[in-house]
């Protein structure tokens, strides 16, 4: 990430998990070959790979997500939903990767098919960003508290899930969460 710009890689096939990956790394790190060797780790005797597209376009899942972030000593937290996102420790998490329900679409006609789509959440210079691939660029969010807000309406969505980007120590000692309050 150079100056001020913020690092935003666009959709292509089914690659939405790889694409939320260097988004949230800020810089193309993994490409469709470290995915697929990822795959091939996860489950070395499949011949049909339960980590990925069967037609080999991508559509990995979160398996994948998470052993490429250990291998760059990061972390995937999986958010509880129950809990309030205003007990996130925002200094302590690097970004967010979401899954959401995505709409299918055939060139400009959506059909009436929803599937889940990966996208990246990181703070720039001050300030969170949407990075989702299928925008045409970044869409700055705000600050914390627009973060917040943007964060509880995409959990909203019954089948969205969020995994918080920590570093491994981060994950290890719980800091992504604020303590409980003690006066409770």
């Amino acid at each position: 990430m150079s100056g001020g710009e913020v690092f935003h890689e666009k959709q292509r096939l089914e690659l939405c998990a790889i694409h939320a990956l260097n988004n949230v790394l800020q810089e193309r790190v993994f490409t469709k070959e470290t995915a697929d060797d990822i795959c091939k780790r996860l489950a070395p005797q499949c011949l049909m790979n339960p980590h990925r597209s069967v037609l080999g376009t991508g559509n990995y899942d979160v398996n994948v997500i998470m052993a490429a972030l250990q291998s760059r000593e990061l972390a995937a937290v999986w958010w509880d939903k129950r809990r309030s996102v205003q007990n996130l420790c925002l200094d302590k998490i690097q970004g967010f990767i979401l899954n959401v329900p995505s709409r299918v679409s055939l060139g400009i006609v959506s059909l009436p098919l929803r599937r889940r789509h990966w996208l990246a959440v990181r703070e720039v210079n001050g300030q969170y960003y949407n990075l989702d691939s299928k925008l045409k660029g970044p869409a700055c969010i705000g600050g914390e508290t627009e973060l917040r807000s943007f964060l509880i309406e995409q959990l909203s969505q019954d089948v969205a899930e969020m995994l918080l980007v920590v570093q491994k120590e981060v994950e290890d000692d719980g800091t992504w969460l604020k303590p409980d309050d003690p006066r409770k």
